[in-house]
């Protein structure tokens, strides 16, 4: 006799898919996205630009590898949930501490393997990231028509901040570098520049590679102010990545950058601080039908014409379109020409849609953070 299906993937439009759940059991509400890497699960799972996303994983072998505390992005899993071809198999790998489904159980979130992944991943193309209700149940109990009727109600991404659920509750400070081996993470004794980081969702990575690149970084909360920030008396901004909608955390982070940029301060964005810069010099946001999210993504930087290999996790972008004179556009998306980059013209502020921490990654992108220091140097 076949297995009961134990987990039901609802979408808003009435589609249902079944499987096998795994980790925590319940039910959850949100927007389903896919990423293509082939590695880094965990450190996606972790990633605070995931908060009010399931993800689907296009590739098979999720679980193998286990997880760690040391790839960690944040203290906790932010992704809602995800969704894998294949169940979870036993971890391989000398660094895994614990496996993937029990490390999702401890932390409350759904997974469901079994999936025709490439079936749902064409479904998230074709009509955009739907809304989606995620239940896992053991004895494989669902009602279906109230599932779709929650992922029907979900209120989706757009108009959303969620930059305020997933920043810290108060300043800290951070000196820990890169992973290198055999170490592991090293402090940062001597650093040269002295920046705050404003943590919209700020990835340790991220934190990490402004340490290994001599700088004595102080974190913010998001709803940080101009006053605030320029109180540390910094050598340079920095705006991290982070969730939801751009023009709703910009309502307060506007204000905050357009402060900065009255100071004369370098500035360096990324994802979220990449868009919120945009729209401090007066450009506009859009949401995209699928947004990006993998570490394949071909990027051209427009100077120098060399094709960079990027890790990307963005829903929303900026409207190239309605850059305002005087701002260039540096990189470009490849798959579809959308903005990847911007520059104000000659002052030592920009910014970058994609990850050049690469965590998961290529790391093609490192340069930034230099650029970053040269640009505080200077």
């Amino acid at each position: 006799m076949a297995q009961k299906p134990t987990a039901c993937l609802a979408l808003a439009d009435g589609t249902i898919f079944y499987g096998m759940g795994f980790g925590a059991t319940g039910e959850t509400v949100a927007e389903l996205c896919f990423n293509t890497a082939m590695t880094g699960y965990q450190e996606i799972m972790t990633d605070p630009s995931y908060a009010g996303q399931v993800v689907t994983f296009t590739f098979p072998h999720i679980g193998n590898t286990g997880v760690n505390p040391e790839d960690d992005e944040t203290a906790d899993p932010v992704a809602e949930g995800m969704v894998v071809k294949w169940d979870p198999t036993q971890a391989s790998n000398w660094r895994s501490t614990d496996e993937l489904t029990t490390w999702l159980a401890k932390r409350n979130r759904i997974g469901m393997g079994g999936v025709d992944t490439r079936r749902l991943t064409r479904a998230i193309r074709q009509q955009g990231a739907p809304h989606v209700a995620l239940a896992h149940d053991p004895d494989g109990n669902f009602d279906i028509a109230a599932l779709v009727k929650k992922a029907r109600d979900f209120q989706g991404l757009e108009g959303l901040d969620l930059a305020k659920d997933v920043t810290c509750a108060q300043s800290y400070q951070w000196n820990e570098m890169r992973w290198a081996w055999p170490e592991g993470y090293k402090p940062q004794t001597a650093p040269k520049h002295k920046v705050v980081a404003i943590d919209f969702g700020a990835k340790r990575n991220i934190l990490r590679c402004l340490a290994s690149a001599g700088c004595d970084v102080t974190v913010l909360p998001a709803t940080a102010t101009a006053e605030d920030v320029l109180a540390l008396n910094p050598d340079g901004v920095f705006l991290s990545n982070g969730p939801g909608d751009p023009a709703a955390t910009g309502v307060y982070a506007v204000p905050m950058i357009k402060g900065v940029l009255d100071a004369n301060l370098p500035v360096f964005g990324i994802c979220l601080g990449h868009q919120m810069l945009a729209l401090a010099v007066g450009a506009k946001t859009v949401k995209m039908n699928h947004g990006h999210h993998g570490a394949n993504h071909p990027v051209k930087d427009m100077e120098t014409g060399k094709v960079e290999i990027t890790s990307m996790n963005h829903g929303f972008t900026v409207d190239s379109q309605t850059l305002p004179a005087g701002v260039e556009e540096t990189h470009v998306s490849l798959f579809d020409g959308s903005n990847c980059g911007i520059r104000i013209a000659n002052r030592p502020v920009f910014s970058v849609q994609y990850h050049p921490e690469a965590s998961p990654g290529p790391q093609d992108s490192y340069y930034l953070f230099e650029r970053f220091a040269e640009a505080m140097s200077a």
